[in-house]
């Protein structure tokens, strides 16, 4: 089995250890978008949208480093980077379809109102 990255002191509690690791929005999509498999940086960034490159950058290497994310390199010209999750990040999907779920039955719940101010 590999090492564990470090990634610092981890919080006593374990949600805010999840969230430690996975609580910015910007990752929770960056999962979703890698779970059906590999993706280039392009791919990620279209299917993300808003996000700024600078910000899926730093993403990604923080994910990276946390074991959750695994960056290919291929040695071509041009150079072609794929990101897929590790076993360790796939193990998040119960999570990811349980955010889904939730989310689903409040936007049922909340018909098509607008939200209120």
């Amino acid at each position: 089995m590999p090492a564990q990255p470090d990634t610092g002191p981890l919080p006593t509690c374990p949600v805010e250890t999840t969230l430690t690791l996975i609580g910015s929005k910007w990752k929770v999509l960056i999962l979703r978008d890698l779970m059906p498999g590999a993706k280039r940086f392009g791919e990620l960034k279209k299917s993300i949208g808003s996000v700024s490159q600078k910000v899926l950058t730093a993403q990604l290497r923080e994910m990276e480093a946390q074991g959750l994310v695994h960056r290919q390199v291929y040695a071509e010209v041009p150079p072609r980077v794929e990101y897929s999750l590790t076993g360790l990040g796939r193990s998040l999907k119960p999570i990811l379809d349980a955010l889904q779920t939730w989310g689903e039955g409040y936007k049922a719940s909340r018909g098509s109102a607008a939200p209120q101010a």
